[in-house]
């Protein structure tokens, strides 16, 4: 087996050739990773199936990010079918005007060089940001959890087949095979290798990055995500946003995990929302005054603890709190949010102007669901993650957000003096 600096040292070079190659080139890459993903969708479903056979002991959340089936696949294949349409990212120059002198000064788009992505039990990742890469010019480095292995060789090797029949160094997408963490450790070391790298995982993956990072980091962290039912929100809205970011696919990031609540819903505002919760399976651990309400209507509910605030449950569980106002929901996003999503259910407009301005996520959304918050959603296509980070970018991270701009500067021969 490769070591981790020869595998990236392969992937440097092959970058540098994948950045020149026509944009016409790498769309024919995404058509060939398309048309093969969808013929090998036997054997990838086949491998993940042995994969899920060996995962003993995770949670119903990680089962369910871990799982591929003809439909997760479908939408990877679309995924790069709408890539390899897309508009080339480094096609772009913008002018930014000509000087005194007469230089004509310009920015061009460009890609990062190599990036390292650093997944767990997502199997799908393998293909999304692969496609990003090579719709951008970037090389990648893919290095997914042990419960996944054989889905993401299998779905590694897919890519690589189609960079061949491409004309392409397969050598511009590698996924590592060892699940060892120290070569985790060696990735975030890897100063003048890795120009970027992008962890997506909980706590334990964070805190190794925290500890051993040298190269720059865009941290695609845990989802405390919030939705706030305003006072002047509208009772059967506030139902269908709750239940659909929490339940309708809570194993994910961009779920809702805390609903606060606007003492004036009390009780009969926040019983329809907790009623229709429950109907969908979900487990409330509430605050003293939402247990009040809803033990009186006969709702099930559990006490909730101080860490419930701070909980990425991933899981058909949310913590439901009282609050006075638009301040005490504010204040209880910033103490205890992740800076990922915050929706607010209000027809009051200006309390959701106030909420959009004064919430620190990086994607804030009015009488909408917290899972909007995805790259296709919000018409990026693939995501290579949503960023946490305070970076070039905040949010879900496209194409465009894998590329930077150079200075390009148009003379006809000044010098200065």
């Amino acid at each position: 087996m490769q070591s981790v600096e020869e595998l990236l040292g392969r992937a440097r070079a092959a970058q540098r050739r994948l950045a020149l190659a026509p944009a016409e080139t790498r769309s024919a890459a995404l058509r060939a990773l398309a048309s093969t993903l969808a013929a090998s969708t036997a054997s990838v479903l086949a491998a993940n199936a042995a994969d899920l056979a060996e995962a003993d002991g995770l949670s119903a959340a990680m089962r369910d990010r871990l799982t591929l089936t003809p439909g997760r696949v479908a939408a990877m294949v679309k995924a790069c079918e709408a890539l390899a349409a897309a508009e080339d990212p480094l096609a772009e120059e913008r002018p930014l005007g000509q000087r005194p002198n007469g230089l004509r000064v310009s920015k061009r788009r460009i890609p990062l060089g190599t990036l390292a992505v650093i997944y767990e039990a997502r199997p799908n990742v393998t293909v999304e940001a692969a496609a990003l890469a090579i719709r951008s010019g970037n090389a990648i480095v893919l290095r997914g959890g042990r419960e996944a292995l054989g889905s993401n060789v299998a779905l590694g090797r897919v890519v690589r087949a189609a960079l061949v029949a491409a004309g392409l160094d397969p050598d511009a997408v590698v996924v590592i095979e060892d699940t060892d963490r120290q070569r985790v450790v060696e990735l975030l070391g890897a100063t003048g290798k890795v120009d970027l790298v992008i962890p997506r995982g909980g706590p334990k993956l964070m805190a190794l990055v925290d500890a051993h990072a040298r190269v720059p980091v865009i941290r695609h962290g845990a989802g405390v995500c919030h939705v706030y039912l305003d006072r002047a929100a509208l009772v059967a809205r506030a139902v269908a946003i709750t239940v659909n970011a929490k339940a309708h696919r809570p194993g994910v990031c961009n779920a809702a995990e805390t609903l606060l609540v606007h003492r004036a819903l009390l009780p009969e505002g926040l019983v329809a929302v907790a009623r229709a919760l429950v109907d969908a399976g979900v487990t409330l651990r509430v605050d003293p005054a939402a247990g009040e309400a809803l033990r009186a209507a006969g709702v099930p509910t559990a006490p909730a603890v101080d860490s419930d605030w701070d909980t990425e449950y991933l899981d058909l569980v949310m913590a439901v709190r009282v609050v006075d106002g638009l301040d005490d929901a504010l204040a209880h996003i910033a103490a205890h949010g992740t800076e990922h999503s915050a929706s607010i259910v209000t027809e009051d407009r200006d309390a959701a102007e106030r909420f959009i301005a004064s919430v620190d996520a990086s994607c804030v959304l009015h009488n909408a669901s917290t899972r909007f918050n995805d790259g296709g959603e919000l018409g990026l296509g693939a995501e290579i993650g949503i960023s946490t980070s305070r970076m070039h970018a905040y949010g879900p991270m496209g194409v465009r957000e894998l590329t930077t701009e150079k200075f390009v500067v148009r003379g006809d021969g000044q010098v200065r003096s």
